[in-house]
């Protein structure tokens, strides 16, 4: 015999027993006339009526008196359950005290053996319907708080993934979220973390987040500014639920400030060295005047006594002009230095700029041949006539052709050449040197006058003092098949002015 066949049979008083101790609320409607003909206890509960006091009452003795829950509503609704099967509506009942209650309804057919009838299902929702509108208002405060506060606000995963961020906090990724929307994608691909001055990533600043942790956003803008966002994050545990809350506001003009009072305070150490520098200058100046002049003396006599014959051979004849030559322009340029330094005045010359360089070649080349590097030439055909002081010019000159050797004798021989070239510009006549090194990291003249290890800067520092004292403007930048390009450019006269310039004044 099966074990099947003592399972006992349900009967139909368990059935309803079963409904009596149902939790839902239940009311059995005759299919025909729609009165009450059974209600659960759940039900009488609800209501507050007992099953007698049920039975004579109508829709309108039990529901809300508003327009959509009339009597014929309510019998409606329960006829198309009896056409239909089955009918669903949210009905709002009224109890004995006159409490009104919402609730979710469904009407069923059922078959009765008196006949069809209909067997409604009702919940009540008032709880859940005050969460629903207590979420709705929440969700309308969020996204009005999102698109109207000026706060920079991000809700971030465990993984950095971007789960809620406001407006402003969009606006300062440079997000368009109608055609990126930043939900699911990693903060990190927008933005670098920095935690106490140093890079860092955001599996150490969610370990750092315990519960709350500084950070600083750095963002390259569209305009190819870095933008700043200083705040912090914070970890919110709810539950099994980890979450990270990041505010945050924009310090990009006080990073800014603080950069350029940084480059302030370079410039202000290159100053003070340039001063003790002119100083030195001065000392020099005075102690080699005299030297000088003795040494042009001396190579004077010389030259006396070797040509008491009447003649002087070529070889030696040659040494004593160069001889002659050099000393007259180191004394040239510390009497100039000199006049610069202890004077600081702007002396107005008018020159040449392809003379200037040329007059300069035979120092430059001298450094280049050391280093075997080749100098190619693009002076321009016609004069390029700018004011200045030719010879601290002429130093400005020989200072950013020896940077440009010493870069090229760190590179192959074969990519060892320098181009000089000079130019008329609507701005003024320009002197550029071009080399193939390996170029800047920075610009020196707006960061520090010096990239070299053993550098001091003094020479670019000076470069610049002497070419902006004289209304001109002095630069880099990057090659443009790599390298560096230094340059200046001074301003120029019309030819008259030059012509006459070049006399020199009247007797």
């Amino acid at each position: 015999m099966s074990m099947d066949s003592h399972v006992p049979e349900l009967v139909p008083a368990d059935f309803v027993e079963m409904m009596n101790a149902a939790q839902v609320c239940v009311l059995v409607h005759d299919g025909a006339t729609k009165s009450i003909l059974w209600a659960n206890p759940a039900a009488c509960a609800m209501l507050e009526f007992d099953l007698d006091e049920m039975r004579p009452l109508k829709a309108n003795d039990m529901s809300s008196s508003a327009q959509q829950y009339d009597r014929v509503v309510g019998r409606a609704w329960l006829h198309e359950a009896v056409e239909c099967g089955s009918s669903r509506i949210e009905w709002h009942y009224r109890s004995k005290s006159g409490r009104i209650i919402p609730t979710d309804a469904i009407a069923t057919r059922i078959e009765l053996r008196q006949g069809p009838a209909v067997m409604v299902q009702f919940r009540d929702i008032e709880n859940e319907q005050r969460t629903e509108r207590a979420l709705r208002l929440t969700t309308t405060y969020v996204d009005a708080l999102s698109r109207n506060t000026s706060t920079i606000a991000f809700v971030l995963d465990e993984t950095g993934a971007i789960g809620f961020a406001t407006d402003t906090a969009m606006e300062h990724l440079g997000i368009d979220p109608s055609v990126e929307p930043p939900a699911g994608r990693s903060l990190a691909s927008y933005a670098s973390f920095h935690v106490a001055g140093r890079r860092s990533t955001w599996s150490d600043l969610a370990r750092d987040a315990s519960p709350v942790a500084s950070v600083r956003l750095e963002v390259l803008a569209a305009e190819g500014r870095t933008r700043w966002l200083d705040g912090s994050v914070e970890r919110l545990q709810e539950d099994e639920v980890s979450a990270y809350l990041m505010l945050l506001h924009d310090v990009s003009d006080r990073v800014r400030t603080e950069e350029m009072r940084g480059l302030e305070l370079q410039r202000e150490n290159y100053l003070a060295r340039y001063n003790a520098m002119g100083d030195m200058a001065m000392a020099i100046a005075h102690e080699l005047g005299q030297p000088l002049a003795a040494a042009g003396n001396f190579l004077a006599g010389v030259e006396t006594i070797l040509t008491g014959d009447g003649h002087l051979a070529s070889r030696v004849e040659y040494g004593l002009t160069s001889a002659h030559r050099q000393i007259e322009r180191a004394a040239t340029i510390v009497s100039t230095l000199r006049t610069f330094v202890g004077h600081l005045e702007q002396i107005d010359q008018t020159v040449d700029l392809n003379t200037v360089v040329t007059e300069c070649l035979y120092f430059i080349r001298l450094r280049a041949e050391q280093n075997s590097v080749r100098i190619d030439f693009e002076l321009a055909e016609d004069p390029v006539r700018v004011r200045c002081e030719r010879v601290l010019t002429g130093q400005v000159i020989i200072n950013l052709c020896f940077n440009a050797i010493d870069e090229m004798a760190q590179c192959a021989l074969p990519d060892r050449t320098i181009t000089l070239s000079t130019g008329n510009r609507e701005d003024g006549g320009a002197f550029t040197v071009t080399d193939r090194g390996r170029g800047l990291q920075r610009n020196p003249f707006e960061e520090s006058f010096t990239t070299k290890q053993s550098g001091s800067g003094i020479g670019l520092a000076l470069s610049y003092r002497i070419i902006t004292r004289q209304h001109g403007s002095i630069w880099y930048t990057p090659g443009a098949e790599g390298g560096s390009v230094f340059g200046f450019v001074l301003p120029t006269v019309d030819r008259d002015s030059a012509v006459a310039g070049e006399q020199g004044p009247p007797a």
